[in-house]
């Protein structure tokens, strides 16, 4: 996935062979005494501007946090400052790879994939590639964890979460994205020799963690993907296509040797897991993917129906996506609410899953079509079917609920071997997902519960 906060026009491109012969000196490069530094990367800014041509940042030195390399303020930053400039020329994207390549590859894969083509064709240069200064500095296997690369044990403490049938499909995509891209790049003696699925799918994961949205499809931005994740951080990367940079604008005030943070998006749990490799102790935009599972005697009907009236063309940004008989639900704020973040869509599905007739499902469809043609716009006439309705709802929520007890339970049981590093963060991450997970169904139960009270 990549990631772009930007409302502006976008553009991303890169010089596969430039280098710049401008000596530049900047502030950034002056001697100074910083706190967290991360001494292997002493070099890496002046070599980035010297590359660039101009100056990247003064405000900003690459250190050590307990979340591995990032960004610290190396003087007071006032909120609304400029924290760095990236020019495009010296940010990577598909268009570094060789011309023959880019175009076997063209409609083969997706931008994730080239780009991690990109990486592993300069890795495998070595010190003679141009990006090695970079390269170099990006995470090493076994430093990022997301679910791709958990073992089958590992995987088994997500089981009840539906993260875990989307690591399963995203570890079969990049297979298939590597069987397609080894037919095209061993035409190319050399280019790929020795490169295994492990090395693609490490690039791979750097790249869907690292690159940001362009208008080139993504673009590594050197400097600024070592800024680390903050929920609560309003600063993103910004495009600046006059300029023809990316940059980072502080959104709050930082003391001289203060980490640095930005937003990567709202996302739940189990995208951070997926994408970057780690979850929130507490994540306020969390969320959970849950099927209701059914089955009745006029299922050609229903299936009529919830096509034709489930799913109305909206602008609506409430509406919360689905597909099928599986839907996202977000954390119910109050029970006395509206029920916000329950979308109206599987309020509809149940309502539908609750008729026994034809004559019921067609004055629901009657209902419909007297406001809007929405299922669930208003409470059902039949206030007996209406609670029935949610009913249908509140038994899968508390069947969810008890499952996932159990499965923390049993997780929190487990022992980690003292020396099995991985294992102890990746259970630690699993109970960060499963809790969070949990509060969501908690909180819809309880306003179900209250909403079906109300009507008695």
């Amino acid at each position: 996935m990549f990631l772009s906060s930007s409302s502006l026009t976008k553009h991303c491109w890169c010089l596969r062979h430039f280098s710049a012969n401008i000596k530049f000196s900047s502030s950034s490069s002056k001697p100074r005494l910083l706190n967290h530094q991360d001494k292997d990367c002493e070099d890496f800014l002046p070599w980035l501007e010297r590359k660039a041509g101009v100056q990247v940042s003064s405000k900003v030195y690459i250190g050590k946090s307990a979340h591995g390399r990032s960004l610290f303020a190396a003087e007071d930053i006032r909120a609304g400052e400029c924290i760095l400039q990236v020019p495009y020329n010296v940010q990577v994207s598909p268009d570094c790879l060789l011309p023959k390549v880019r175009t076997l590859l063209e409609n083969e894969v997706g931008n994730v994939a080239k780009l991690a083509v990109v990486l592993l064709v300069e890795q495998n240069i070595g010190l003679e590639s141009e990006w090695a200064p970079y390269t170099s500095r990006l995470p090493q296997p076994g430093d990022i964890h997301s679910t791709i690369f958990w073992s089958e044990r590992e995987l088994e403490m997500i089981r009840q979460s539906s993260l875990y049938q989307e690591t399963m499909k995203q570890n079969a995509q990049i297979e298939r994205d590597f069987s397609t891209i080894k037919l095209v790049l061993d035409r190319f003696y050399g280019i790929f020799e020795g490169v295994t699925l492990r090395d693609f799918k490490h690039a791979h994961a750097l790249v869907g963690s690292r690159a940001w949205g362009s208008s080139k499809g993504a673009s590594l931005i050197p400097l600024a993907d070592f800024l680390n994740h903050q929920a609560d951080s309003e600063a993103f990367v910004l495009n600046d296509e006059d300029m023809q940079v990316s940059e980072v604008i502080a959104d709050h005030d930082y003391a001289a040797h203060e980490e640095v943070f930005i937003s990567y998006g709202k996302f739940s749990n189990s995208t951070l897991l997926l994408e970057y490799g780690f979850a929130l102790p507490y994540n306020k935009h969390e969320e959970v993917q849950i099927s209701i599972p059914h089955h009745d005697l006029l299922p050609k009907m229903k299936f009529e129906i919830l096509q034709g009236h489930l799913f109305p063309v909206t602008n609506d940004a409430n509406v919360f996506k689905t597909s099928g008989n599986s839907f996202t639900i977000k954390e119910v704020k109050s029970v006395e609410g509206k029920g916000k973040g329950l979308p109206q869509s599987l309020r509809a599905f149940a309502r539908v899953l609750s008729c026994t007739s034809h004559q019921e499902l067609e004055d629901l469809t009657k209902e419909a079509a007297e406001t809007d043609g929405r299922l669930a716009r208003r409470p059902l006439k039949d206030i007996s079917r209406e609670i029935q309705a949610h009913e249908i709802l509140l038994s899968r929520f508390s069947q969810l609920i008890g499952e996932y007890n159990a499965s923390i339970e049993s997780l929190e049981k487990i022992c980690s071997v003292p020396t099995c590093e991985n294992f102890a963060t990746r259970r630690k991450m699993a109970l960060n997902l499963l809790n969070g997970e949990l509060r969501v169904l908690e909180s819809a139960s309880a306003w179900l519960k209250n909403y079906c009270a109300t009507l008695h």
